[in-house]
Formats: C-alpha cells, sequence, structure tokens
C-alpha cells in the first residue's frame, strides 16, 4: 500500500470533523462546530456538546467522501479520536466510526486526539526529523512531547501542573467580560495593548519552583495574579486598560512556552519544534516561538490556522501514519477513554 487512503473522525469537544487524506494529501476536510450553542453559559456543555455531535456526524462523514469523490469502499482504513476528551462526545463519534468499519469492513484506529495535532504538520512540513520536540497547546493541555517515532513512541517531556495556556486566557477574557471563548478576543486586543504595560508573572520559571519543573508549565498563578491587579484598578475607581492587559498576559505566556520549548529542544538535541492545538493560532504565540526559534537555530512548524483547532485532518494523518508503519488496528471493541495518557498513540 504505497499512498493509504485514511477516513479521520474527530468528536472530543464541540467539533464534528470529518476528513479524507491520502499520503501526505488532503483530499477533504468538515468541520461543523456548536461553539455558538455553549456561547450562552461561557463554556462548552458536555450534554449539548454530545447532542451536536449526533445530529452533525452523518452529514459530515458524508461532506467528506462526497468533497472526496469517494465511498467507504475507496478508504483503506478508518481513524477516529478515542481520547483524550469529554466522554458523551467521544462515544458518540467512536460509535458511530465503528459502525462504519463494521459495514465497510475496514480496519479501525482509535487514536490519540493530542497526537493527532503533531502529526497533522506533516502535510506542511513534511516527514518529522530525528529528535522533534512537540508543544502543545490547546484549552485543556499545555504539554511538551519528546517524538521518537509519531506512530509508535513517543515521551512525555513536561505538562501543566493546574491551568493550561487556553483555560488561563478563558478564565481572565471572563474577568474582562469577553464572551466565550475568550482567547481570540484577548489576542485581538493584545495586537493593540502594550505587552510590557503590566507585570505578569512567568509562572514555574523562577526560583526552586522553576528548578524543580524545567520543562513543567502552570498558568494558575499568572491568571490569578491578573485578577487582582484587575480587582485593584477597580476598587480603586480606575478604568482597566483591556489592552494593555492582554498584551501583557499573551506576551507572559507566550515568553514562558517559548524559553520551555526551547530548553527542552537545547536538552534533546533537537533542531524541530511541532507546535499543535487549539491555542497555537494566538498570534502573540506564534510571532515569540518563530522569534525565539530563529535565535536558538530551531525549526519552528506552526500549521496553517484551520488546522489548529480540532479537525478530522489531524485523525486522517495520524491513521496514514499507523497503517504506513503496520502498527495493528484497534479491536472493534475497543473503549473510549477521556484522560487517554500522551504516552498511548492508539488503542
Amino acid at each position: 500500500m504505497s499512498e493509504p487512503i485514511v477516513l479521520g473522525i474527530e468528536s472530543t469537544c464541540d467539533e464534528t470533523a470529518a476528513a479524507v487524506v491520502q499520503g501526505r494529501t488532503l483530499i477533504s476536510n468538515v468541520v461543523a462546530s456548536s461553539m455558538d450553542e455553549h456561547a450562552r453559559y461561557g463554556g462548552v456543555i458536555p450534554e449539548i456538546a454530545s447532542r451536536a455531535h449526533a445530529e452533525a456526524f452523518v452529514p459530515c462523514v458524508s461532506k467528506a467522501l462526497a468533497d472526496a469523490n469517494m465511498t467507504l469502499s475507496d478508504v483503506d482504513a478508518i481513524a477516529v479520536s478515542a481520547g483524550p476528551g469529554l466522554a458523551g462526545c467521544l462515544a458518540v463519534g467512536v460509535s458511530g466510526a465503528k459502525s462504519l468499519a463494521w459495514a465497510a469492513n475496514k480496519p479501525i484506529y482509535g487514536i490519540n486526539h493530542v497526537i493527532g495535532h503533531i502529526a497533522v504538520t506533516q502535510l506542511q512540513f513534511g516527514p518529522f526529523p530525528k529528535d522533534t520536540l512537540a508543544l502543545i497547546v490547546s484549552g485543556g493541555h499545555t504539554s511538551l512531547l519528546h517524538v521518537e517515532d509519531v506512530a509508535r513512541h513517543i515521551d512525555v517531556v513536561g505538562t501543566t501542573l493546574d491551568d493550561a495556556a487556553g483555560e488561563c486566557f478563558d478564565k481572565v477574557a471572563r474577568l474582562l467580560g469577553f464572551p466565550y471563548p475568550g482567547g481570540p478576543h484577548i489576542d485581538r486586543h493584545a495586537q493593540l495593548g502594550n505587552p510590557h504595560a503590566i507585570k505578569v508573572p512567568q509562572g514555574l520559571t523562577q526560583g526552586k519552583a522553576g528548578q524543580q519543573h524545567p520543562y513543567d508549565f502552570s498558568f494558575s498563578g499568572v491568571k490569578t495574579a491578573v485578577a487582582r491587579w484587575i480587582e485593584q484598578q477597580q476598587a480603586e475607581g480606575n478604568e482597566i486598560p483591556i489592552d494593555d492587559v492582554c498584551a501583557s498576559l499573551a506576551d507572559s505566556v507566550a515568553t514562558v512556552l517559548a524559553k520551555k520549548a526551547m530548553r527542552g529542544c537545547e536538552q534533546y538535541g533537537s533542531k524541530t519544534l511541532i507546535v499543535g492545538g487549539g491555542f497555537s493560532a494566538n498570534s502573540q504565540l506564534r510571532a515569540k516561538l518563530l522569534e525565539v526559534g530563529a535565535k536558538h537555530g530551531v525549526e519552528v512548524r506552526i500549521p496553517q490556522i484551520k488546522l489548529c483547532t480540532d479537525n478530522g485532518t489531524m485523525v486522517a494523518m495520524l491513521g496514514v501514519n499507523l497503517v504506513e508503519s503496520g502498527v495493528k488496528p484497534s479491536e472493534p471493541d475497543f473503549a473510549i477513554d477521556s484522560a487517554m495518557p500522551l504516552t498511548k498513540i492508539s488503542m
């Protein structure tokens, strides 16, 4: 099989997505989001998201196949996100994918959604060099990974001890009165502000804590410090300089992520950093990583915006890697794992 054709299905949170990838070529990519339905609640409601997945599953898969001018009989395998994610949402996608695999007699791979964020960069940048590091930044995950083999072996170098970068942004956005999701609003305002206007701490970079956790991340204290500063200004009757708050927060978070990623690259002798996850769409982070990467002689591979957020393409691409590497398909009765460890690539 020279260029396997894989149908990828994604349903971990509030995006229902399906895509077809052949080898390293994206054939079709369809995404249906239920984000607007969650905005009024200030966050994703699992029951609403699960129902939205059930409604969008067939239309998304049908359109992905139609856009690719294919039927199920044309694909070599089906890949579906089996974790980590919201249990009810995962159950919809996995049960649907299992039904398709059974009906078409196709092998199925239950894959790690987070590792998919790494795999998708191959569509733009090609294969992974040896000793590649990956920085995963999303709403629930901030992790630094060493990619020995994207289909077989990944090690965790550093991880989030409390709030992930995306969670920190969403919580501060709520304090500033931005609607959910808050990240894009902070991004836009940060582009207009002074990143040095407010002193925002850089979590786990100083003192004993920084030495004990050189590659781990903590943004809970960052969120608290910004919240206390806002409360103090309000108590004194001062107007909140929203642009400056956003710029200072964004610069602090981006600086920490870049510093620790480059330290990891130095430790592992890596000249390539893969960046993935929804938060990698943040413009301050993208600019900071490219700037710091250039100074350290590290090639920073950040996917195009449409492939940063959850999508079926990343699932299909990881599925292609598994097929090409001869990894055994998942058993037909494999279970979902809402807390799937990042060292586990497929079920």
